[in-house]
């Protein structure tokens, strides 16, 4: 009777005594269109890309997959560092192509579940023990393989994703300087709308960045990356910004020219105005116009501008569009007038209590208890305290006749105070 054949030493797992690894390998010709055919099937990227594609480098790619999976049923030992760098590199392509990362990784799984089929439907009882030894070394396969599939694909992503920010922040840069900014357009990849809604944005501080123990930066960091996101969740097409912790300017795609921003439009902004602050957790105060791309700079100019006046005026956290604060805005233009204004007031100078008390008098309405509360005193410190700015300006708030001229001068006041820095 003539004894079996002996088994090569390196042969591996076997199955009915024949090495595993063989019986991929007689059908790796078959396999290799077989897996493509299912990746058509199963992933819809792949179905997706052009047939020449499909029967070329991707079935190219099944086949070495194959083969290195081959080596390692034989062997043990894993893909080297030039396979890996291989597969990284393969993967890096389907990212540029906008395949999803999920596909490329589910390929390699799809791959090694028909081979791990081929094989396992050979095995028999007795061959447990090669079973999970089988398993085992598809397991570490499939381990080292997805590290490099991510790998490649993230590093990718990560150099399209800084190339198009710097596109896209070279775009912002040409909107804000004036002039056609069609050529920065093309180059971001980004259709110009038919307008831009133009925001400037103040940005209070998140409860975290006012804990002790906190890294503060990083609590604003976390806080203007929530606003980012929700601005992008938000907002149809690409929105533009330039933002830190306290604030920044933002381009809202608007698909309709500026004149045709009505009532309704404001509404729906400032409900995504109201959203943003629950989202990033701060209190917002928003100044919003809109504009052409050519006339964006000039927006940014106004909405900064009205920004400013809403917050001197002692106006709270909120959308304010020019409208708002006509009067206050109007005053703040260089005059004579204005400095006459602003003079009204010039008793007050030193004595800072008095101007926030008398601003935030008016701003809550005439109502004491009220401005108590937003100045954290009591009632009675906000009676003194109007009294005593009554007694140096000879204006009283109380009075009909006062009350526009103390608008006013407050407003002339916060506007000359503005531009003391800018004239030395």
């Amino acid at each position: 009777m003539t004894a079996p054949k002996a088994a090569e030493p390196d042969a591996g797992p076997q199955f009915g005594g024949i090495p595993v690894h063989k019986r991929l390998l007689a059908a790796a010709p078959a396999l290799a269109p077989a897996v493509t055919a299912r990746l058509v099937e199963m992933l819809p990227a792949y179905g997706a890309l052009p047939s020449e594609q499909l029967r070329g480098e991707v079935t190219k790619e099944v086949d070495r997959g194959i083969r290195a999976f081959i080596r390692v049923l034989r062997h043990g030992e894993l893909p080297e560092e030039a396979e890996l760098a291989r597969i990284s590199e393969s993967s890096a392509r389907r990212a540029d192509e906008g395949v999803p990362l999920e596909a490329v990784v589910g390929a390699y799984h799809y791959g090694a579940e028909e081979c791990a089929a081929r094989v396992l439907a050979t095995a028999e009882p007795g061959d447990l023990p090669d079973v999970l030894l089988v398993q085992h070394r598809l397991l570490g396969y499939l381990r080292l393989v997805s590290c490099a599939v991510a790998a490649g694909y993230v590093q990718e992503r990560q150099t399209a994703l800084g190339d198009e920010q710097v596109a896209r922040q070279a775009l912002l840069s040409r909107l804000l300087e004036g002039g056609n900014p069609q050529a920065a357009a093309d180059r971001a990849g980004i259709r110009l709308p038919a307008s831009y809604v133009v925001l400037s944005m103040a940005v209070g501080p998140h409860p975290d960045e006012l804990l002790p123990g906190v890294n503060h930066s990083v609590a604003a960091r976390r806080k203007i990356r929530r606003l980012r996101n929700e601005l992008q969740r938000q907002t149809p097409g690409v929105p533009l910004s330039v933002l830190s912790g306290d604030g920044g300017l933002v381009l809202i795609p608007y698909g309709t020219p500026a004149g045709d921003f009505g009532a309704a439009d404001r509404e729906r902004l400032t409900r995504v105005v109201e959203q943003l602050g629950l989202i990033c957790g701060a209190e917002l105060q928003v100044a919003a116009a809109t504009a052409a791309p050519e006339g964006v700079a000039e927006a940014a100019r106004l909405v900064g501008e009205v920004r400013r006046v809403a917050e001197a005026s002692g106006r709270g956290p909120g959308l304010y569009l020019l409208d708002d604060v006509l009067l206050e805005y109007q005053l703040s233009r260089p005059s004579p007038a204005r400095d006459g204004l602003a003079a009204l007031l010039g008793p007050l100078t030193g004595r800072p209590e008095l101007l926030d008390t008398l601003r935030t008098f008016l701003a809550c309405g005439l109502d004491r208890r009220r401005a108590a509360a937003r100045l954290q005193v009591h009632p009675n410190t906000v009676d003194y305290r109007l009294r005593k700015a009554t007694e140096l300006t000879g204006l009283d708030a109380a009075r009909g006749a006062d009350l526009l001229t103390l608008h006013a001068a407050l407003a002339a006041h916060d506007a000359v105070r503005r531009a003391e820095p800018e004239t030395g």
